[in-house]
């Protein structure tokens, strides 16, 4: 089981940035896909964003395209989520998971990543 860990939440102002991290402990992440996803207080899980096992692809949501960069750097074995232009609306918790394969549409389907951490709290509020 591969054991996640997010940590970089915090409060932050409207326009603000943040850089989420979600390293692991007892595996190496180099042969997974790792996928971002958030849950605001009485929404649904969205899924935001992946990365395949080598970096080389990534893929967004239509909410967070062109605002949010994931990358990874598998010889720190943890992956990252730059969040940039911040707005009320991206407050939530959110998450990261291995999953086994990359696709440019994984990200929309949570039951493909077996393993999740506990999740950081994102506050976008002046």
């Amino acid at each position: 089981q591969v054991q996640l860990l997010e940590s970089g939440g915090g409060l932050v102002q409207p326009g603000g940035s943040l850089r989420l991290s979600c390293a692991a402990s007892r595996f190496t992440l180099d042969y997974f896909a790792i996928g971002w996803f958030r849950q605001a207080p009485g929404r649904e899980r969205e899924g935001i964003s992946c990365i395949s096992s080598s970096g080389d692809s990534t893929s967004y949501a239509d909410s967070v395209k062109g605002r949010f960069t994931i990358s990874r750097d598998n010889r720190k074995n943890t992956v990252y989520l730059q969040m940039n232009n911040l707005t009320p609306e991206d407050t939530a918790v959110y998450y990261c998971a291995a999953g086994v394969y990359y696709s440019d549409s994984v990200y929309r389907e949570p039951t493909k990543f077996h393993d999740w951490g506990q999740g950081t709290l994102v506050t976008v509020s002046e």
